[in-house]
């Protein structure tokens, strides 16, 4: 295998299962289709579609290699374009989606970037409910947690902790818990994923478990209103350091249980995987990624 065209040639007979169709695409007979994919075939070792005289099929190895096959393409034309447009300034409108909380950290380091690349406008998205990145009409999302829609490309943006906290009314009413086995004495406001209506997990213990009895007395799907109900006095809540990081320094907040930590969190920034990365969005994924959390 050593023709990138026989590549492409499978590739486009794996999206069209047609060998005259892939022709078409390609400029070429159906026949010259077929006598490449019997190349590569022979070459790899393995059948890659079952053909039949009706139909074209991908075998179960030709499903996976064409999975492959068609991201290495796609970075191709993006290497590619990253060459001709190099000389280009980034200009233009970005779509950003980002959960309700991103303004934390984003909109802190946004000045910075507009300053370098000040004909990048933004159309900034916040939404905790996941959105399609295409469908939406979307440059990008910046999305929490773990990664499942393959079909994205994406890069991390950096870890962030989270942190106990409760107000100094709470702590002078209620005082604070001095082990986990005390929190089940306690208020606890807990967020609620939006997404699957569970539960954010106190995975506080060593061995990662939530501690026994938690007594939710609040549930919030925004995480500013769990830190605006925390500040208020109503129990103690979890939250992002970012969160919380004004509000401990003013005094409005303390921590709780600082000896306990929870397995740290991840944003990451994804993009469709079949648009190339244009000036605009290439800057703004290097950047968000060098500044954003820049001590991870």
């Amino acid at each position: 295998m050593d023709n990138l065209n026989d590549i492409v040639a499978f590739v486009r007979t794996a999206e069209t299962l047609s060998f005259v169709a892939a022709g078409h695409k390609l400029g070429v007979s159906a026949s010259a289709i077929g006598k490449t994919i019997a190349k590569l075939e022979r070459s790899v070792g393995v059948r890659l579609f079952n053909r039949t005289t009706r139909r074209v099929t991908l075998t179960d190895e030709g499903r996976h290699f064409h999975e492959r096959c068609h991201r290495i393409l796609d970075e191709l034309r993006d290497a590619e374009a990253m060459l001709s447009q190099a000389a280009q300034s980034p200009r233009g409108r970005l779509r950003i989606s980002l959960p309700v909380i991103g303004y934390r950290f984003l909109l802190p380091v946004l000045p910075a970037f507009s300053a370098r690349y000040p004909e990048v406008e933004f159309d900034l998205d916040f939404n905790d409910r996941l959105v399609d990145v295409v469908d939406g009409g979307f440059d990008a999302v910046i999305r929490g947690g773990a990664l499942s829609d393959s079909s994205l490309m994406s890069r991390r943006l950096g870890p962030f902790r989270f942190v106990l906290c409760a107000s100094p009314d709470y702590a002078a009413r209620a005082g604070l818990p001095r082990t986990l086995a005390e929190l089940a004495g306690h208020h606890c406001v807990r967020y609620r994923f939006p997404t699957t209506g569970r539960l954010q997990p106190w995975a506080l213990a060593e061995d990662g478990s939530e501690p026994p009895n938690l007594r939710t007395a609040m549930t919030c799907n925004n995480m500013e209103a769990l830190r605006g109900a925390v500040i208020a006095g109503f129990g103690i809540g979890l939250m992002p350091d970012f969160l919380t990081r004004d509000a401990l320094q003013s005094g409005a907040l303390v921590t709780v249980l600082d000896g306990h930590s929870i397995a740290p969190g991840q944003f990451s920034i994804l993009w469709p995987s079949s648009q190339q990365l244009s000036p605009k969005l290439r800057v703004f994924v290097d950047f968000m990624c060098a500044h954003v959390f820049p001590e991870s």
